[in-house]
């Protein structure tokens, strides 16, 4: 799981100045099941693909296809 203070910074780098205990944890929950979401995804293309190994290329085919 991610930490609290890793939104914390997240937040303060997009400009947010004030912010609650309670955003800060849904922002990293929807991040982090957004994030396995496209893990699995990627995971299925390497599969596909007959590799092991997740490539950056499997990666940003997911998510540009979610995109749209």
């Amino acid at each position: 799981m991610l930490s609290i203070l890793a939104f914390e910074r997240l937040a303060k780098k997009a400009g947010i100045k004030r912010k609650s205990k309670d955003a800060l944890e849904e922002m990293r929950d929807i991040i982090t099941e957004e994030g396995m979401e496209i893990a699995e995804r990627a995971f299925k293309i390497s599969r596909h693909a007959n590799r092991k190994t997740v490539m950056l290329e499997d990666v940003k085919f997911v998510t540009k296809h979610e995109r749209k």
